[in-house]
C-alpha cells in the first residue's frame, strides 16, 4: 500500500556539522542507537555519515577518528533525498536505483526533517515480514 513519506519516516533528525570529529559522531550514533547521522551546515543538508562510511573511508584508510572530520568521510553532495509528500513507492525506487538503505527527508530546499529507512518501508508494506520484525526489534547490546 502506497503511503506518504511523512507517515512512515522517523522525524527525529540527528545531525552534526562537517567539522565534527568522526569519534564524536560515532559516540552519538551509539548513544542514539542509529546507523547514520545527517551532516548539516547552516541547517541545510551537506551529506550523510553512515557507520559504513566510518569504516570504509576512515578506519580502513588508517585515519585517526579523533582528528578526522565527518565532512571528509561522509557521503558528499549530491545526496539523494525525499520530500515529506513523496510516496513510499518512490522511496523504494530511489533506494533500489542508488543502492542505499536510508534516505534523508528534506523540505524548504534542503532542511532535514526526517529519515526513512528500508525497515520503515518494510514495516509499512508488510508488518509481518522478516525485515519488518528485525527493524522493529529492540537493539541487541
Amino acid at each position: 500500500m502506497t503511503r506518504r513519506i511523512r507517515d512512515v519516516m522517523s522525524p527525529a533528525v540527528v545531525a552534526v556539522e562537517p567539522m565534527t570529529t568522526v569519534a564524536r559522531a560515532a559516540r552519538l550514533m551509539r548513544e542514539e542507537d542509529i546507523g547514520d547521522v545527517l551532516v548539516t551546515y547552516d541547517r541545510d543538508l551537506f551529506g550523510v555519515l553512515t557507520d559504513r562510511d566510518i569504516v570504509l573511508r576512515g578506519v580502513a584508510d588508517g585515519r585517526d577518528p579523533d582528528d578526522t572530520t565527518v565532512g571528509s568521510v561522509c557521503t558528499p553532495p549530491p545526496v539523494v533525498t525525499l520530500e515529506p509528500d513523496d510516496t513510499t513507492d518512490y522511496a523504494a525506487e530511489l533506494m533500489r536505483r542508488h543502492a542505499v538503505r536510508r534516505l534523508p527527508v528534506v523540505e524548504h530546499g534542503g532542511v532535514p526533517v526526517g529519515v526513512v529507512t528500508l525497515g520503515d518501508l518494510a514495516a509499512t508494506d508488510d508488518p509481518h515480514s522478516a525485515l519488518a520484525d528485525i527493524s522493529e526489534a529492540p537493539p541487541d547490546h
